[in-house]
């Protein structure tokens, strides 16, 4: 975002946008940063350098990150614990890396 510190934050690109909320919300060196739906709209290529980016914060920061998002396998990938919710109902939890080898989780959500 260097190059682009001059310009409007709505003129950004979605993952652009993305990454001007995150260094925003940064600022006030929060405990916890709620992310929702970090990927929607974005191409894979942008989610992954925006997954990299959130995992480095969780890592160096040691801040807690609440992630909510649809793509379970981007999810849990750099998640200790994660939560499966169905209809608003919370189906699964556990390990992250325990829900990415559950075979109903492969099945439903992995297409495994």
């Amino acid at each position: 975002l260097k190059e682009r510190r001059n310009q409007l934050a709505g003129t950004l690109s979605g993952g652009e946008q993305q990454m001007c909320a995150i260094g925003r919300a940064l600022m006030a060196n929060p405990k916890l940063l709620l992310i929702d739906e970090l990927s929607l709209g974005l191409a894979p290529v942008i989610v992954d350098r925006l997954i990299e980016i959130v995992d480095r914060i969780r890592k160096e920061k040691k801040t807690t990150i609440f992630l909510v998002e649809q793509d379970v396998e981007v999810a849990l990938g750099i998640a200790d614990k994660g939560y499966i919710i169905e209809t608003g109902k919370i189906t699964k939890s556990g390990p992250a890396k325990e829900l990415l080898e559950d075979s109903y989780i492969k099945t439903a959500y992995l297409g495994i």
